[in-house]
């Protein structure tokens, strides 16, 4: 890969992991621009690593919390609430888990297509559409109860089809069960550390186990930009969606799927 290749990749992994519009068709629609190959294990492998930095660092606080309050009686509300996102975010991951477990290989063999990833990209966004017209803006992130966290994880294994997108289907979900857009995403990100880590580990298995070979200064770049990317992903993005909700990456996601679609014709 040339020094372009692996920062182009690297920042566009890093700022589509986080938005709900596809990081799949966005790494589609680069390769075809440039006529670049397929990046290979070795690179996703650092990419994982980096958005799993990046969504560590921005929620420091929150997972530090969450991890903290089980060494200790409950001391008030605060260790409530952290203890109870925490099992709610187990209980998502652990549905996600049993849906993948089950269809992955399903997946992996038929739906790597730009057809799919074109049509996904459309289809997932009218759906993010019509969640965020319906939907209330008054619940916030410690609304989220069990039930309400095993139907984001059972959604969440909808992004195993190439151009789902997990922070879109998650966010969907949410904004279903009427969180506010900002909950709705602050729970997606603090759903996307056990996924992104679980993939990263599967990926560092078949790279150590001899499926790939790792070139280091290429793979420590690619963490180094996308988790950078990663970060002012997750910022901004919240940023926004308090001055402008949703509807602009709906409608960019959608010019997005239409693009390809042309292409995939």
């Amino acid at each position: 890969m040339t020094l372009i290749q692996i920062i182009v990749l690297a920042l566009i992994q890093g700022l589509t992991e986080f938005l709900p519009v596809s990081s799949s068709a966005h790494l589609i629609l680069g390769s075809r621009v440039f006529g670049w190959p397929d990046q290979g294990l070795a690179f996703d492998v650092a990419t994982h690593l980096g958005t799993l930095m990046a969504v560590l660092f921005y929620f420091r606080r929150e997972l530090t919390g969450m991890a903290l309050c089980w060494f200790h009686p409950v001391r008030g509300e605060g260790d409530r609430q952290n203890r109870r996102l925490f099992i709610c975010l187990a209980a998502a991951s652990a549905a996600t888990v049993f849906i993948g477990f089950l269809a992955y290989d399903l997946v992996a063999e038929n739906l790597r297509d730009l057809r799919v990833i074109a049509w996904a990209t459309l289809g997932f966004g009218a759906l993010l559409w019509i969640a965020d017209a319906v939907a209330g803006d008054d619940r916030k992130i410690e609304a989220i109860d069990i039930k309400g966290a095993l139907l984001i994880g059972l959604a969440q294994a909808c992004a195993l089809i190439p151009g789902a997108s997990r922070s879109g289907v998650t966010i969907t979900a949410g904004r279903l069960l009427g969180l506010s857009p900002d909950a709705a995403a602050r729970f997606s990100f603090l759903l996307s550390v056990p996924v992104i880590a679980a993939a990263g580990a599967y990926g560092l298995y078949r790279t150590v186990s001899g499926q790939a070979q790792i070139a280091w200064p290429e793979f420590l770049l690619a963490t180094a930009f996308s988790a950078l990317a990663g970060w002012l992903c997750i910022a901004a993005f919240l940023a926004l969606l308090r001055r402008i909700g949703l509807k602009p990456f709906i409608l960019y996601r959608m010019a997005l799927g239409l693009v390809l679609l042309g292409l995939s014709y």
